[in-house]
């Protein structure tokens, strides 16, 4: 087996352990019939192999992704590379367990110039075309080649200053036609043996590099931290491209069906209007609410809190969903299980319990792992006016000294003192820095960005999206308002209300009783006795 389809009416698929978790729940929600982008995955079992670069697996990979095209070209009437009506598609991850952000994705593939052109006839869109083309140059680039992302970057400065313009969101066609020509220049001396317009070479190269991102840092300190070292590798998911960056019809986002932080039952949904989903999950940006897309495509908004119970259903759990909507049209890009705080975690399986989803033993089951009898409601006594406000991204209340980078946050953890890591953004890459901190702060991001997950999943406290900070990582300094925050001061982050303070806050626990008791009761059921009389069972 070294290419499996999705999406060609097959309801029966190898399992998470041979194609990544990733293709199996993408395989059981076109089964189901939820508009699911056609897609192949190579197995996780070419990983090492690939990355060794053994010839047999080169073969394998070879024959995988030219039959696999053929299936995508095949199902959605277009042709990789074309110049009337290209296929583009992306290429992404997926191990057996999910690892949210920790391999390499790369999106748009095989827009090439042709493409370009191929794009503007078959959509009428000039600037959907010349922004995929753009951003294949500068993930590329990064993702495969491993090429200094700072001179494209600074070309991308450079035109948003030249337009007049606040980012590259606001770039016309025009504009970005140039800024392509440029990037396309500074590549050509870079590092091009063909590849800028070859969409075969696109292809197999990307793959490889998602293979390859397997043995990157942040990947082994993910699998280390999590346990997840008994992981074979990953699979790689070549899916038709669907495009959220075509107009303010169109955007992507990522969604939950329940509030990971909290657990409470209601929906968390981000988007961003006219982007592509790195742009959500990344954490660069800070997206809109549910609210706005409500205003803007009611129809989208229903439909996508329809699927999300469908899908919570189907699974039996809270989902992680991300999405895309094209021209009105909502596509489903993937569903995981969400990442949760340790208190999320409690109230959804109880909350579960009480629906009939799951029984009491797949609840106890679920919570193996979480000490939950040391679980606590942290909250503030009296905090006085928050120096900064954000997005609350991850429940709970924790005070230490400011760290600007994970090293620092190693540091001081180290010498034994608790850290606040204060970022601009997040990216995975500071993943033994969340390990470090009791908590974290970012100026920009959202709820759904990797990031955030991750601060969920190690029940760190997290605000996002604080507007007010101004970070400076060179000067390893933040200034809020007239405040300046230097490393080794002390800061409180409040990840229940979204709220920064300076200083030393007072913090107050409390245990989640209620669902301790009703824990306690399934560990240690009550027997019936004789004329119904309840008798205790014995204690352990």
């Amino acid at each position: 087996m070294m290419m499996v389809r999705i999406g060609d009416g097959r309801r029966e698929l190898p399992g998470a352990e041979e194609v990544g978790a990733k293709a199996a729940n993408l395989a059981r929600m076109a089964a189901l019939g939820l508009p699911v982008p056609p897609a192949f995955v190579l197995p996780v079992q070419l990983c090492a192999d690939v990355v060794a670069g053994k010839g047999q697996a080169t073969r394998q990979l070879v024959d995988g992704l030219k039959g696999g095209i053929a299936f995508l070209e095949q199902a959605t009437g277009k042709s990789f590379g074309c110049s009337r009506n290209p296929l583009l598609v992306s290429v992404r991850s997926g191990a057996a367990r999910s690892m949210p952000g920790m391999l390499d994705t790369v999106l748009n593939v095989g827009c090439t110039s042709r493409a370009v052109r191929g794009l503007v006839r078959a959509t009428g869109r000039p600037r959907l075309a010349w922004d995929c083309r753009r951003r294949l140059l500068e993930s590329y680039a990064e993702t495969v080649i491993g090429i200094d992302p700072g001179p494209l970057a600074e070309r991308l400065s450079q035109m948003i200053a030249a337009e007049g313009v606040s980012s590259e969101r606001e770039l016309d066609s025009e504009a970005l036609e140039r800024l392509v020509c440029d990037e396309h220049k500074l590549l050509e001396e870079a590092d091009d043996d063909g590849w800028l317009e070859d969409a075969a070479v696109q292809l197999e190269r990307s793959a490889r590099a998602v293979y390859r991102s397997w043995t990157s840092e942040r990947a082994r300190t993910y699998r280390r931290l999590e346990g997840l070292e008994h992981l074979e590798g990953t699979a790689v998911t070549v899916q038709a491209m669907v495009f959220g960056n075509g107009g303010m019809s169109s955007g992507a986002g990522v969604a939950f069906s329940r509030d990971p932080s909290t657990g409470a039952d209601e929906p968390v949904i981000d988007v961003m209007f006219d982007s592509q989903g790195e742009d959500v999950v990344s954490g660069r940006r800070t997206p809109e609410t549910e609210r706005a897309l409500s205003r803007a495509l009611p129809d989208v908004a229903l439909g996508l809190r329809a699927t999300l119970k469908r899908l919570e259903s189907e699974f039996r759990d809270v989902q992680d969903i991300e999405f895309t909507i094209e021209e009105g049209r909502l596509w489903i890009l993937q569903t995981r299980a969400a990442k949760r705080t340790p208190r999320a975690a409690l109230r959804i399986a109880v909350d579960l319990v009480h629906e009939g989803s799951i029984t009491q033993e797949e609840a106890l089951g679920r919570l193996e792992g979480i000490d939950v009898e040391a679980l606590t409601e942290t909250s503030l006594v009296s905090a006085g006016q928050p120096a900064a406000v954000g997005v609350a991204a991850s429940g709970g209340v924790a005070t230490g000294r400011a760290a600007f980078d994970s090293a620092s946050a190693e540091r001081l953890a180290a010498a034994g003192d608790p850290v606040i890591l204060i970022r601009h953004d997040t990216s995975t890459a500071d993943i033994a820095g969340f390990a470090a901190a009791s908590g974290i702060v970012t100026a920009v991001g959202a709820r759904t960005a990797h990031a955030s997950l991750v601060a969920r999943q190690m029940g760190k406290p997290c605000v996002v999206g604080c507007a007010a900070i101004r970070v400076d990582g060179e000067a390893q300094q933040a200034r809020i308002g007239a405040a300046v925050v230097s490393p080794g001061d002390w800061i409180t982050v409040d990840g229940n209300t979204g709220r920064l303070y300076l200083g030393r806050g007072e913090i107050v626990a409390q245990r989640p009783e209620a669902e301790l008791a009703e824990l306690s009761t399934w560990r240690f059921p009550r027997d019936t006795g004789p004329g119904g009389a309840i008798a205790e069972a014995p204690a352990a």
